[in-house]
């Protein structure tokens, strides 16, 4: 008799041997992009997050990293030239606030001389190289095919290609500089876009104060929240439509702290339904005081400087924090009796998004990019994106809807890409470099020998302090990956089909920003695709964060469990757009998968492929329905969805090839006592490869451990330089019910034996009636249940006989003697 040895030795899978499959990876360099313009090939080009080196990733992060590597194998099986960086983002304030801890100094007084800038940028770079590492080798374990660029945002390429945009930009007269009411941080000392702003519910008090009408002597009762505002009040309004105050049209109100009249005007988006329907206008409460100081041409007195404190304009309060001011105005408006009363009152206040310091509006002078000018164009160009979800797309329009103010680029920081322009003190012309190079005009001397205006001698020229708002430097990223300025054939190709990954909570900031600068540079939209996932969540549904002390560490999930088990949680966690909880529960279904996958092989591997062969109908059914899962995998796969595709595969893998095809067809595939032909052997033989192959080829994107260890062992290459499988149209096209029906079948006659205390193997004397679409599978159930008696039936089952549940009855008098 023949006997049939696995070609797979070991008797189990076992996650230590990822990391042997991940040093011949690294050896063979297989996925590594290169660019040909020789290359036939389309190329993608992703557009990796660079993620904030502040820290190690949490569970989430490194789900959303594992998901991109994901499409980018998907890809690469499709045929494309697939470009997928990873670099990291080393700009901006988080590092920051780490090397002020580190150092435990104010970098704004360090950073007063060349030398203490320097000593505080080589912490923040020190700082940032420890984190990156840390990323790094979390992505790497998962086996993430990334191509690492040492070279983040901080880097002297990343840095010229963003000055040289600002210069670009600038030269068309989109970016200016303007002294403007901006959003500024007391803490971060530095200002902040609309985008940048976060808000939460603050309960405080809501204060009604007496006002004096001038002309006729009565009291208006105004409510605020800002009562420390009332130097900055320059006028009352009200909705025109609201009777108890269109009489005072055109009369003055008297200011009851400071004693300077302001009129009494109508503003039409007054809400009369809060407070008592006026309100003061005051310079700058918030963006609302913004818009109708401007509305109502009006001259601002700004009482709140950089520091947070009141200044000399606010008389009695200067020199108080914003808190005490509002405290100490409280205090007098009750002494001299124009405080009616007060109310407790919850109201959204926003903050800042690094240190949630509340957030005061204050008069700067910054460089401002252009952006009102571009709103109907951009609503037109993201027409041209295709969203993945759909539903995302909804948050970006809002967004671009409610923009009310050009964008504040510069920042009074210093862990950034600096402002790259020089002045001359002599005649104040504003001087820009070429671009091409990285300037630091604190620090390098003029690029000039003399003023290009004036001619006044080099130490006449003043370099910029200021630095760039680090969404200036993340918004060109897609131009940095694809070569914008630096490879030309590079950039016509790889710009062609660009993808976007990223969480929907950066979607006013990185997607916005990257898609109104990319269409001011090229007049391009940014991406061909915009995929959006939701948050990484703990296992209540939390999001994570280290001061609730429930940030989960992927570390040991992955060292216990292994990447592919991890990666099959961040694959089947949820559906493309929706927020995904963590669940080691769903890891070790990952393992499981794994083991059950290779302990299939393993079988599988036992029979050669043959060349001849002759399918029996359950073979065909199998082969259908296997196909009609491929078609709706490939189509998910290229809808950028990993869900669909992980419970598509385990579903079809476990449920019906291992627990129903394989039992039905380990009798014909061993063929010991040769019931069925040769060519009949061969055909189960052909179908268990023809279904292996290929679902460790879909199956290879999100598990790419497991499935490369049992391709290169049964099949002698890597199954990531090979090509997505294409449906057979043959079998797409064939009936799959045969199988439908014989899965219902096994699973009634295997619960019918269980309730009867019966060993699976056991024969079944019982009568068995099947309805007639089985006996094409007769042979097979029979090894399969042990049958000893089997009648078919069409559309009627016989009188006399029980139903087991799917279609299968067994005679009365059977059912009674069992």
């Amino acid at each position: 008799m023949e006997e049939y040895v696995p070609k797979l030795k070991e008797t189990r899978w076992s996650v230590e041997r990822e990391k042997e499959v991940l040093a011949k990876w690294e050896e063979e360099r297989i996925g590594v992009f290169e660019f040909s313009p020789e290359d036939v090939r389309e190329i993608i080009a992703i557009d990796t997050p660079p993620p904030y080196a502040s820290g190690k990733w949490h569970v989430g992060g490194a789900a959303h990293y594992a998901q991109i590597d994901m499409i980018a194998r998907y890809f690469r099986m499709k045929g494309y030239n697939v470009l997928v960086p990873f670099y990291a983002d080393r700009n901006g304030l988080p590092v920051e606030v780490q090397a002020e801890k580190k150092l435990g100094v104010n970098p704004h007084e360090l950073a007063k001389t060349p030398e203490g800038r320097e000593r505080f940028l080589e912490a923040c770079k020190s700082f940032l190289d420890e984190a990156e590492k840390n990323i790094v080798n979390v992505w790497r374990r998962l086996g993430c095919s990334f191509q690492y660029w040492v070279n983040g945002t901080d880097s002297p390429e990343y840095r010229a290609l963003t000055q040289a945009t600002f210069i670009e930009l600038y030269k068309k007269g989109l970016i200016y500089e303007a002294e403007r009411p901006v959003n500024w941080c007391p803490r971060c000392k530095t200002t902040l876009a609309d985008a940048e702003l976060e808000h939460e519910e603050e309960e405080g008090e809501l204060y009604y104060i007496k006002f004096m009408v001038k002309e006729t002597g009565e009291d208006l009762i105004v409510a605020t929240t800002r009562p420390e505002m009332l130097r900055s009040c320059k006028a009352l309004v009200y909705n025109p439509s609201d009777e108890r105050y269109v009489k005072y049209k055109g009369m003055h109100a008297v200011n009851p702290l400071y004693g300077h009249e302001m009129p009494i005007l109508e503003y039409d988006e007054v809400d009369p339904e809060f407070g008592t329907g006026l309100v003061m206008v005051c310079s700058y409460g918030d963006q609302v005081d913004v818009k109708m100081f401007r509305d109502l041409d009006l001259d601002p007195v700004i009482i709140i400087e950089k520091d947070g404190r009141m200044n000399s304009e606010a008389g009695v309060l200067a020199g108080l924090k914003v808190d005490e001011a509002r405290r100490k105005a409280v205090e007098l408006l009750e002494s001299m009796g124009k405080l009616l009363k007060k109310e407790r009152h919850v109201h959204r206040v926003p903050v800042c998004w690094r240190c949630k310091t509340p957030v005061q509006i204050i008069h700067s002078r910054e460089y401002f990019l252009r952006q009102l000018d571009f709103k109907n164009e951009l609503l037109e160009l993201i027409e041209l994106m295709d969203f993945k979800p759909l539903m995302h797309k909804k948050k970006l329009i809002d967004w671009i809807n409610s923009v009310s103010a050009d964008w504040p680029i510069s920042r009074d920081r210093y862990y950034a890409t600096e402002v790259p322009v020089w002045r001359c003190r002599r005649c104040g012309s504003v001087l820009l470099p070429e671009p091409g190079k990285y300037y630091r005009p604190w620090k390098d001397p003029a690029p000039w020998d003399k003023c290009p205006a004036c001619g006044a001698p080099r130490d006449e020229i003043e370099g910029e302090r200021k630095v760039f708002d680090t969404w200036f430097d993340s918004s060109i990223s897609v131009l940095y990956v694809t070569g914008y300025l630096r490879n030309h054939e590079l950039f016509k190709k790889a710009f062609r089909n660009t993808l976007r990954p990223q969480g929907q909570d950066i979607i006013r900031t990185w997607l916005y920003y990257t898609i109104l600068r990319t269409y001011q540079l090229t007049g391009q939209p940014a991406f061909k695709w915009v995929r959006i996932t939701g948050m990484g969540l703990d296992e209540k549904g939390e999001a994570m964060h280290k001061s609730k002390g429930n940030v989960i560490d992927p570390d040991p999930y992955v060292e216990k469990y292994g990447a592919d088990a991890f990666r099959y949680w961040a694959a089947a966690s949820s559906k493309l757009g929706y927020d995904y909880r963590f669940s080691e529960q769903l890891v070790k279904t990952g393992l499981l998968f794994a083991t059950k996958l290779w302990n299939i092989s393993r079988f599988v591997s036992s029979f050669p492929e043959p060349e001849d062969y002759e399918l029996r109908p359950i073979d065909r059914a199998t082969l259908a329905l296997f196909n009609n899962v491929l078609v709706r995998v490939d189509k998910a796969y290229s809808e950028l969805d990993v869900y669909e595709p992980a419970t598509l595969i385990y579903s079809f893998t476990w449920d019906y090839f291992a627990s129903h095809y394989i039992e039905l067809v380990k009798s014909r595939a061993y063929n010991r006592d040769e019931k069925y032909s040769r060519l009949e052997q061969y055909g189960a033989w052909y179908t268990l490869h023809y279904v292996l192959r290929r679902i460790l080829r879909t199956l290879s994107p999100i598990m790419p451990f497991v499935t490369d260890a049992i391709y290169r062992e049964l099949y002698g290459e890597s199954v990531h330089v090979q090509k997505f499988p294409e449906p057979d149209e043959e079998f797409v096209e064939a009936s799959t019910r045969l199988a439908e029906s014989i899965v219902e079948a096994n699973s009634a006659i295997w619960s019918y034996k269980k309730k009867r205390n019966m060993r699976l193997s056991e024969p079944l004397k019982t009568k068995v009636f099947l309805p007639s679409i089985l006996e094409e599978a007769l042979k097979e159930i029979v090894d399969l249940h042990k049958l000893e008696t089997v009648e078919f039936y069409d559309d009627v089952p016989p009188e006399n006989a029980v139903s087991i549940g799917g279609g299968v009855y067994v005679s009365e008098e059977g059912s009674e003697r069992e």
